[in-house]
């Protein structure tokens, strides 16, 4: 990957031509070299249109990947697709539709009355229509006055103190099974809203997925070795108190080895897994089995981090009560947030269906797996813990594996990287670390120009606009408010790195050409080529495209460091470019373009990207050998001096001269 500065290797001093006319070999290089001109001025229109059809097939690409990855959902199915054992979108939004139309339901209103007893009724129900081999415990619990106090996320070093909550809980297992009792999942949500919104993305929709998988499961759980227990629990707008009684006073607590939170943030799109761990096996069966895998880890790292100021039901699982889980967010129109346009009208057709999709069958595994028995409540609290990366591939596969591993696998290729890019640089010389840092440099200028950039759009916005996130109601505002100013401030910002590291490169070359000149005695053809500048700006390229894969190998040392599991982004982007790195190296190694290099070293770019002045008058034949030298100052007149020269033997690959070759 690394790469040095073109160094030539000093040629013997040739005897001087007599003074004649120039032969025809020098005229047919002349005219070669018209031709070459004329060549290059004709194809400008076809690089442009190349170009020009990158640009649309790379955006083309872009929208493609964005649609699968955020914005395709399952078709839903109604009543009668679904069968009694399937869930069914249609049922779930009733339900999302019933809660939502009693219009906001704070905790201690009528209304929230009201939807507690639209929970009872429903579940009610299930328990009357279910398998006759499953039993379906309805309990409406009261729980007692306590106080939270949280060592970390939003509420740390906060004391909540609460009184007079209820919730609707609910579990389910074999009938005849006394040993599924012993051990259970919890899957959770909220039935409370905040007091300024209907509440029909949070957290109604989640209440409507939870009951549509109730009453599915009451038709499976007579094969299930554990049961499962749903909490519909109110409070959690007003700083997580109800999940906090509940795992502290229940009387089923103490037999749950893991839990599961769904949450909205919005409403509606695909139900995204933003929170998991820190055992890796839930996690590891949930990519098994579903059906949308729908994951974000980068939201992981920054809820983590403190950046967002929010918090879920799932910290009080792992804080409190130091179970592994999953957490589970629509984020879907998040600018409709606790806002009084948080309402059924939204809610996209397929996100009901995306979510019972997954959960259906997720459940069902871990009810019939042996392995939930053996999961405890002693993992370690807090968040700092989290052991599990995990990542989707446009919702149609999950990948996981552990932080160890990643841990391993990055510091082995951080290491290799660091290794031979120093290695290269120090066999180089000075000039190879100047045009380094050079390049780092230029890289540097176009991320501060970029944010600058887009700091004075973001400061600008709240004096000139109604709204200070306008990009909130209308996501496609981000583009012409902050991409396009980026992007301005990104090309300024490398066009005066770029700058400096051409003028660096030039003045190496122009040292070069007069520490060759004392050597050559043989006449040069000058302007035959405007070999210097292109050979340059080939230079530059090649270093700013090492100098961007070096970013991301520092941005990977940074997020292994920080233990980010989002960190398998930039390993992406170290790998990717690093691999093509190579192959174009190769590819110019047998096309005799970059001139010959040592095996061990020819990728990672120890000579210029050169272009030989013969290359136009050089048969295909010989323009496939590998020359011997860097030729951009190349002053051989003749084609056959520069072969005998130049390359090697065909035979035995000899770098001796033709005449003195025993292969001849």
């Amino acid at each position: 990957m690394a790469g040095a500065v073109s160094r030539r290797p000093k040629r013997p001093i040739s005897a001087p031509s007599q003074a004649s006319a120039p032969d025809e070999s020098s005229e047919e290089i002349v005219r070669g070299s018209r031709a070459s001109q004329h060549g290059k001025k004709v194809s400008r229109g076809k690089a442009a249109a190349d170009w020009m059809s990158m640009l649309v097939t790379l955006l083309f690409a872009t929208w493609l990947i964005f649609r699968y990855q955020t914005e395709i959902l399952p078709s839903p199915l109604s009543e009668k697709a679904a069968g009694v054992r399937g869930f069914s979108e249609e049922r779930a939004y009733r339900h999302v539709a019933a809660l939502s139309s009693l219009g906001p339901h704070p905790i201690r209103s009528d209304a929230l009355g009201h939807a507690i007893q639209y929970v009872i009724d429903q579940v009610t129900e299930v328990r009357d229509t279910a398998n006759s081999e499953v039993e379906v415990e309805v309990d409406y619990f009261h729980a007692r006055p306590g106080a939270t106090q949280l060592t970390g996320g939003l509420f740390k070093g906060k004391s909540l103190v609460y009184s007079g909550l209820k919730h609707v809980v609910v579990r389910l297992h074999p009938k005849y099974e006394d040993s599924a009792l012993e051990n259970a999942i919890l899957i959770s949500s909220h039935i409370d809203t905040v007091i300024t919104a209907p509440g029909a993305g949070d957290c109604s929709s989640c209440v409507g997925v939870l009951l549509e998988l109730v009453r599915a499961l009451s038709h499976w759980g007579q094969g299930f070795k554990h049961s499962i227990i749903f909490l519909f629990n109110t409070g959690e707008e007003e700083g997580l108190i109800g999940a906090h009684s509940f795992m502290t006073q229940h009387p089923w607590r103490g037999t749950i080895r893991a839990a599961v939170d769904l949450e909205a943030s919005g409403i509606g799109g695909k139900h995204w897994l933003f929170q998991g761990g820190p055992d890796a096996w839930l996690i590891e069966t949930y990519a098994k089995v579903a059906k949308w895998p729908a994951t974000m880890m980068l939201a992981q790292d920054i809820f983590h981090s403190g950046l967002v100021k929010s918090a879920t039901d799932f910290q009080i699982f792992r804080e409190i009560a130091g179970l592994t889980g999953l957490d589970f967010a629509y984020m879907e129109n998040s600018a409709v947030y606790h806002t009084k346009n948080d309402n059924l009208g939204l809610l996209r057709p397929g996100s009901l269906q995306h979510s019972g999709d997954n959960m259906l069958p997720f459940l069902r595994e871990v009810a019939t797996s042996s392995e939930l028995a053996s999961r405890n409540m002693t993992y370690p609290t807090g968040f700092s813990n989290m052991d599990v990366v995990y990542w989707d591939i446009l919702g149609w596969y999950m990948v996981t594996y552990s932080q160890g591993f990643a841990k391993l696998l990055h510091h082995s290729i951080i290491f290799q990287l660091i290794i031979l890019q120093v290695s290269a640089i120090s066999l180089s010389g000075i000039s190879s670390l100047v045009a380094a840092c050079l390049a780092l440099l230029t890289i540097y200028f176009t991320w501060c120009f970029a944010i600058g950039f887009a700091l004075v759009v973001a400061i600008l916005i709240p004096s000139i606009a109604s709204s200070a996130v306008p990009f909130l109601a209308s996501p496609w505002l981000v583009i012409p408010l902050y991409c396009v100013p980026a992007t301005i401030g990104a090309l300024i910002g490398h066009h005066f790195g770029h700058m400096l590291l051409v003028w660096y490169l030039c003045h190496v070359d122009e040292e070069e050409n007069k520490a060759q000149s004392k050597s050559d005695q043989v006449a040069s053809v000058e302007g035959l080529v405007e070999k210097v500048p292109q050979t340059v700006f080939w230079e530059a390229e090649r270093w700013l495209f090492k100098a961007a894969i070096m970013q991301w190998l520092l941005l990977l040392g940074v997020a292994t460091w920080a233990k980010a599991g989002s960190s398998y982004l930039a390993l992406a982007w170290v790998i990717g470019p690093t691999m093509a790195y190579g192959l174009l190296e190769e590819s110019w190694r047998f096309a005799g373009v970059a001139g010959e290099r040592n095996d061990s070293m020819f990728m990672y770019g120890n000579y210029g990207l050169d272009t030989c002045v013969l290359a136009p008058l050089c048969s295909p034949f010989r323009r496939a050998s590998i020359c011997s030298r860097s030729t951009r100052s190349c002053s051989i007149n003749s084609i056959d001096s520069c072969y005998s020269q130049h390359f090697p033997c065909l035979y035995c690959r000899s770098r001796s001269r033709h005449q003195c070759c025993s292969c001849y």
